[in-house]
């Protein structure tokens, strides 16, 4: 008997599996319907854009991780020391995509769709890519046949090793990562529905179903018709209808459960944001009566990083290593995430320098000031007096 590892590596040998990323979400959500109401939305990577909630989300992660300075260092003697950067961690689209862009490009692609990709048009002398250009996703599909893995882009196909492939929430057996759009497709197309039936409403299109009643005769088929192509001609026209006091128009009001839109709405945005990893209240989706209170900036900022954002720092790292020689390694840094409120920064800063963690000249450079001068010192010792230094010991007499 096939052992279970067995029959697994026969089914991906014999089967082929495609996947475009982009397109993954179109198959969840059935497309309108031709009929005078609109059916549910089809949600894609480029329509869920549309969803305000999916919009914030995207940009507050792309935002911070792009924004984090990239650094490399290397060991020597058990010492980190910062080396410089290769032209790929620069530039790495050219003269015309630098870091920041290339890395929320990127990092947009990995919250929305699970992969980013990248066609390697230059390498250095170690074989390592020195350019690598970015594609859209709609143009990329993973191809896994016969157990060997390659890409399609557009009609021509590559190997792995000239395409840059970055993934994220990943699963066994899958050569490609999930794509939270995909899975959240129900939520973002109620969200999205409900924008279209307002709009549709406000612009007259969507006025509940009416009954228009002759109350003096009984009308055949065809002069009902006829009656109700009058009113709608002169009611879609924005026109007044003009009738005896035969006929009676009767809007039917909606029921309370198509009322409750607005309340719909509000609450898709904190479904969104757990499927995007970004707290409500960082997008102002926060339903109220939930909110939490944070000591300080700083402190938010810190649960931020240490439950949504380091793992994707940390993977992005991994990743970007690859790209130098070894045994250099990347590092982003999250200083930048944790800048705290004056006052707490002035409070650490007395800290380390008093234990003698810092110096007060570099205390000053994080605040964009050159070192003292000699007259400022003197300054000091008038105001404050020379500070007190302990007295040197006194040589032993005989």
């Amino acid at each position: 008997m096939l052992s279970f590892t067995q029959r697994v590596r026969d089914v991906f040998t014999r089967e082929e599996r495609h996947a475009n990323i982009s397109q993954q979400a179109q198959d969840l959500i059935p497309p309108r319907s031709s009929s005078g109401r609109k059916g549910r939305v089809n949600v894609t990577n480029d329509s869920a854009l549309r969803h305000s909630a999916v919009w914030a989300c995207l940009r507050l992660r792309a935002d911070l991780i792009s924004t984090m300075p990239v650094d490399v260092f290397r060991r020597v003697n058990g010492q980190q020391l910062e080396v410089s950067k290769p032209p790929v961690l620069i530039n790495p689209g050219g003269d015309n995509c630098d870091m920041q862009e290339w890395l929320y490009s990127t990092q947009v692609d990995l919250d929305r769709a699970g992969n980013a990709f990248g066609l390697i048009t230059e390498r250095n002398g170690r074989g390592l890519p020195n350019r690598i250009e970015l594609l859209p996703l709609n143009e990329v599909t993973v191809v896994y046949r016969g157990g060997q893995l390659s890409y399609r882009v557009g009609s021509e196909t590559f190997d792995p090793a000239d395409i840059w492939h970055e993934k994220q929430y990943t699963v066994a057996g899958l050569p490609y990562g999930l794509s939270p759009i995909q899975y959240a497709a129900l939520s973002i197309g109620e969200y999205l529905s409900i924008q279209d039936y307002a709009t549709d409403w406000f612009d007259g299109n969507a006025i509940p179903a009416a009954i228009l009643k002759n109350n003096e005769k009984t009308v055949d088929p065809a002069k009902a018709a006829e009656a109700k192509a009058r009113f709608k001609a002169t009611v879609d026209s924005g026109d007044v209808f003009v009738h005896g006091k035969d006929w009676e128009y009767t809007p039917i009001q909606a029921v309370d459960s198509q009322t409750q839109w607005l309340e719909a709405k509000r609450y898709g945005l904190n479904e969104i944001a757990r499927f995007f990893g970004c707290p409500s209240d960082l997008i102002d989706a926060a339903v109220g009566g939930s909110n939490m209170t944070y000591a300080s900036i700083t402190q938010r900022n810190l649960q931020f990083l240490i439950m949504n954002l380091g793992p994707a720092i940390i993977r992005r790292e991994n990743k970007l290593t690859k790209l130098t020689p070894s045994p250099q390694y990347v590092k982003l840094n999250s200083d930048a995430l944790l800048r705290m409120d004056p006052k707490t920064r002035a409070e650490m800063n007395e800290i380390k320098i008093r234990s003698r963690q810092l110096t007060p000249s570099e205390s000053r450079e994080q605040d964009n000031l050159p070192p003292y001068t000699d007259s400022q010192l003197a300054e000091f010792d008038r105001l404050f007096g020379a500070p007190n230094r302990t007295p040197e010991p006194k040589a032993a007499t005989s």
